[in-house]
């Protein structure tokens, strides 16, 4: 018996043994430490995207992966337990940073009993994006034409997209239609005066996207380029105007004797479409007072679409139509020299969501406005008569506050005048040393056109600055001898006759009067209480939401015109808490690279 107890003791025993052999092995089993490969190294230009990668494995099971760009934290992930492999992939965007600049990926893992793998590394170079060659272009271009975005084009002189001998159209020889793909740059030549003219006949489709909008610019360097470096971009159309040369009547030369001859009796006249274009640093003269602007349309007709176009630091007017009856959105007139929106010679187009916005110190000798509109030049009852339509316009005056110093050439944010015949909605004006001026001065006058509901200005805020002159709006130019009222206007009801008197009235009623009666009008002496931002004076890129609160909030207060061209609106001005101009446009063109 004492055998068997000692038999089944040692059996106990070594049954023990096993037991705590086996665990003991089991908790102090050490793993490898973890083991990484990262991706290899790459390449991209700015803007492209590359995948930053690496393959873990740790058998102890994983814990963490770090990941470091330069040294700076850039991604990190945490494992469950059991975990003991991994492939990791993120995207990185390549930075806009100096061509052959190197960017360095750090990655490190650690396991469950934290022991730390390697340090893995990934490099990334940024590369040189290559200049696009540059094809200069010249002379008349018919047919169908192609400009890509991998090229640059040069405008050398005149250059006309088919060809128009004669003031009457009756010589419309060639013809062709300009096509321009998305993100195209078009360099206007300084010495040359490069131009392009879109004849009679010929049509530029030139569509652009938020992304890639097309550029036409200065071919000037960076830190070089002026206004009026070039001429700028003419379109001619055989829509409806009211001027008459050589007893035709409906035909006309533009300003400047360049043959951009336009008009014709085809209201719906189709000259192709401009969508998120860009024009920079055009305008030149011809002759004096007769120069191309930044954009210039003869005749254009309705079958022509005009959406998302910036015309910046131009050496004349930045928009401007000389007859036509086209439609048009989203229009952007920054820091121009003369008129930022410019209607004559009877165009009776629509027009909505316009932006004006001036620079302190440039302004032309022969006064600067936001709206400049006539019937024509000596104001006569020549039909079609000028008979627009605009709503939902923001005319941002050079004036911020009243200690911001302006160029004397500064005039009104609206000069209406010249039996100009048109209807202004939803509009918001500031910062001009004179609100809006119905100028009697013409064979019909735009006084009698406002007393016969002619002229409607409806839903219009004009606004002083504060503690500008003694009621918000600012001193008169200098030079008007004999004036009694030191100070400018919101509307004016004196002459600058020497000396002043007394506008006619609108019936009974002064022009101010006038304009206060008609529906939704408002004055008021400082825009800080309308709910604009004060980065829409364009100290960078501006701000044109509108802010919460004010007194005079713009956000509400809004009809849309009659038509079915016009989009529905319940605020004033251009913008209320979306941003149209997002991504396409450009405020400081003159840092801007459009070599590559």
């Amino acid at each position: 018996m004492f055998q068997s107890l000692k038999s089944a003791l040692a059996i106990c025993i070594v049954f023990s043994l096993a037991l705590v052999f086996n665990s003991c092995k089991k908790e102090d089993e050490i793993f490898p430490a973890p083991t990484l490969s990262v991706g290899a190294a790459a390449s991209g230009l700015a803007g492209a995207t590359v995948k930053i990668t690496a393959t873990i494995n740790a058998p102890g099971g994983l814990r963490t992966l770090t990941v470091l760009k330069n040294g700076a934290q850039f991604d990190s992930k945490s494992y469950a337990d059991g975990t003991t492999t991994d492939n990791y992939s993120k995207d990185y965007v390549v930075e806009n940073v100096p061509a052959n600049s190197v960017v360095v990926f750090t990655f490190q893992a650690t396991d469950q009993a934290g022991q730390a793998s390697t340090v893995g590394t990934q490099v990334i170079t940024v590369t040189a994006v290559p200049a696009k060659p540059i094809v200069e272009v010249t002379g008349i271009l018919e047919g169908n034409i192609s400009w890509t975005r991998d090229k640059i084009y040069l405008l050398k002189g005149f250059v006309r997209v088919g060809e128009d001998k004669t003031v009457d159209g009756t010589q419309v020889t060639k013809t062709g239609v300009l096509t321009i793909q998305a993100g195209t740059v078009i360099l206007g030549d300084r010495a040359t005066k490069g131009t392009l003219v879109i004849q009679r006949g010929s049509s530029i489709v030139a569509v652009g996207t938020a992304d890639a909008p097309i550029v036409f610019t200065s071919s000037r360097s960076i830190g070089e380029r002026e206004l009026g470096d070039w001429g700028g971009l003419v379109v001619c159309g055989k829509s409806l105007n009211n001027l008459t040369t050589g007893g035709v009547k409906g035909v006309a030369e533009l300003e400047g004797g360049y043959g951009a001859f336009h008009g014709g009796t085809t209201a719906a006249d189709n000259s192709g479409s401009l969508r998120y274009v860009r024009v920079e640093y055009a305008g030149i003269p011809i002759n004096p007072n007769q120069e191309i602007n930044s954009f210039t349309f003869g005749s254009v007709g309705s079958g022509t679409t005009m959406e998302y176009l910036q015309a910046s630091f131009g050496g004349d007017d930045s928009f401007e139509w000389f007859g036509g009856t086209t439609n048009g959105k989203y229009l952007v007139a920054y820091r121009g020299w003369d008129d930022d929106f410019d209607l004559d010679n009877g165009f009776s187009g629509n027009l909505q969501y316009g932006i004006g916005i001036r620079a302190a110190a440039i302004a032309d000798q022969s006064g600067s406005n936001g709206f400049e509109i006539d019937n024509d030049g000596p104001g006569s009852a020549a039909t079609p008569v000028t008979a627009a339509t605009l709503s939902n316009f923001s005319l941002i005056g050079p004036k911020q506050f009243n200690t911001t110093a302006i160029s004397a050439q500064f005039q009104n944010g609206m000069h209406l005048r010249r039996n100009a015949q048109v209807k202004i909605y939803n509009t918001f004006l500031t910062g001009y040393p004179n609100g809006i001026f119905l100028d009697p001065t013409g064979s019909v006058s735009i006084l009698q056109n406002a007393a016969e509901g002619k002229l409607v200005l409806n839903r219009v805020i004009v606004s002083g600055v504060k503690d500008w002159a003694s009621n918000g709006f600012g001193l008169l130019a200098p030079g008007v001898p004999g004036q009694t009222n030191p100070f400018g206007y919101s509307v004016r009801d004196l002459t600058t006759t020497t000396p002043a008197v007394a506008l006619a009235n609108i019936g009974t009623q002064t022009p101010s009067a006038w304009f206060a009666a008609q529906p939704g009008n408002k004055i008021i002496t400082d825009w800080t209480t309308t709910g604009v931002n004060e980065n829409a004076f364009g100290a960078g890129r501006p701000i044109f939401t509108l802010t919460a609160g004010g007194t005079n909030n713009l956000s509400t207060g809004g009809a849309a015109p009659a038509g079915a061209f016009f989009t529905a609106t319940d605020f004033i001005g251009a913008f209320k808490d979306s941003d149209w101009t997002a991504r396409w446009t450009n405020f400081a063109p003159q840092t801007t690279d459009y070599s590559k």
